[in-house]
């Protein structure tokens, strides 16, 4: 069985990629991934107050639903600008990088609250602690996917 350790590890190494694609200058983002970032991010508030992760104060409905929205958000997003999400765990990401290794890296983690999500309900049983926590750290907060925007160096303007 995948252990969501796995997961974010691969996330992170798929998020890695695609990043230093574009700070490296072989990937620049064009208008339509700069806008999808944009609504992404929209469709993402993690409505958190300015409190940092972990958020171990609220409710375990609230913080795995904070995390499984956003599989929904990244299947849309990728349907939106015509790229396929692709599992991550076990697998390097692919050079070159770009739009389509970053979302599926960010959907593992999104997909994996899904999981927690539907178990939760059945079962009632949170996930361990630790693991919301660091989905929590790598969707939330500085240096996370809420500040994805300010790691590229293509921020033109987004259309509205």
């Amino acid at each position: 069985m995948e252990r969501f350790a796995d997961r974010l590890e691969s996330a992170w190494e798929w998020w890695d990629a695609a990043i230093e694609e574009s700070q490296e200058g072989r990937w620049v983002r064009d208008a339509v991934e700069r806008q999808v970032v944009a609504d992404v991010m929209a469709a993402t508030n993690a409505l958190h107050g300015g409190r940092l992760p972990p958020f171990a104060a609220d409710n375990w409905y609230v913080r795995i639903g904070r995390v499984s929205n956003w599989a929904g958000v990244l299947r849309l997003a990728a349907r939106a600008g015509g790229w396929e999400l692709r599992p991550v765990t076990g697998h390097p990401p692919p050079r070159p990088s770009g739009m389509a290794e970053l979302l599926s890296g960010i959907y593992a983690v999104g997909e994996q609250g899904e999981r927690w999500m539907r178990s939760f309900l059945a079962d009632g049983v949170p996930p361990a602690e630790s693991d919301i926590a660091a989905a929590e750290g790598f969707l939330c907060g500085p240096g996370s996917m809420e500040d994805l925007d300010v790691f590229f160096d293509d921020r033109g303007p987004v259309t509205e």
